[in-house]
């Protein structure tokens, strides 16, 4: 299958309902929520993306930059379909993996194993193709009989390490990051990073939101700024962030 993205006219927009307070309305502005802020006495609209006009082809590896609130996260959560554009289109062909919000859908009181499958089954997978993963999430989770136990038994890194394994276990089409995802100890780290390293290389598509530009020129060959929900480039990652910086310098 031939993955690609294509963004046309997309707006996003939260409303903000029984927000007539002047105090309310300030306080919410002066956050500098992602996006535009538009309304009246009786209530609020935060435009989080504005007419975002893009295509998203097979070998594109686009970076996300762009301050807090700009709409980095917004734009991701559309094209995992999380959100549902306000108006506009998008169009996805090909099998997306959103490897952000990885504690979507934990249950602490079942088990890993439970887990595993109850996890699978949230993003779209078939009990049959969680089942053919469980030996190779154990194997690289390394909790061994952990897994037997709730997840309320866990650490906090034991968890981390169950959800990432999980997370990465199928490969996909598209994938999305919202910063690089970094877990566990020294040595599963290290195994953590080949594996997202390896998914990136493998999948057609991957688009990455992050502020570590080290990161975004080793990784990507494309990139689009976002300032208060709209585009204002699009080109190469040196030239996208030199144009940022250059931008919060005015």
């Amino acid at each position: 299958m031939i993955a690609h993205l294509s963004i046309k006219n997309l707006s996003v927009s939260f409303p903000i309902y029984q927000s007539g307070s002047r105090s309310f309305r300030s306080a919410l502005i002066a956050q500098a929520v992602g996006g535009t802020v538009h309304g009246g006495d009786k209530s609020i609209e935060v435009k989080a993306l504005c007419n975002i006009n893009l295509e998203i082809n097979g070998g594109d590896r686009l970076a996300l930059i762009g301050p807090n609130g700009a709409g980095k996260s917004t734009f991701l959560r559309v094209l995992a379909r999380v959100y549902s554009p306000t108006s506009g289109e998008l169009i996805v062909h090909g099998k997306t993996a959103a490897l952000f919000d990885i504690h979507l859908g934990l249950d602490e009181e079942a088990t890993g194993y439970e887990n595993i499958l109850l996890r699978g089954l949230m993003v779209g997978q078939k009990r049959a193709q969680m089942h053919a993963c469980i030996d190779e999430i154990a194997e690289f989770s390394g909790l061994g009989s952990f897994l037997n136990l709730p997840v309320r038994t866990y650490s906090s890194g034991m968890t981390l390490r169950l959800l990432f394994s999980i997370a990465t276990c199928i490969e996909s089409d598209i994938i999305l990051m919202d910063e690089w995802i970094a877990t566990g100890d020294q040595a599963f780290l290290a195994k953590a990073n080949a594996r997202l390293k390896q998914l990136i290389r493998q999948s057609k598509i991957f688009v990455l939101a992050s502020h570590n530009a080290d990161l975004l020129r080793s990784l990507c060959n494309r990139a689009i700024v976002l300032e208060k929900g709209h585009v204002t480039f699009d080109g190469g990652v040196d030239e996208a962030l030199g144009h940022y910086h250059a931008a919060q310098a005015a």
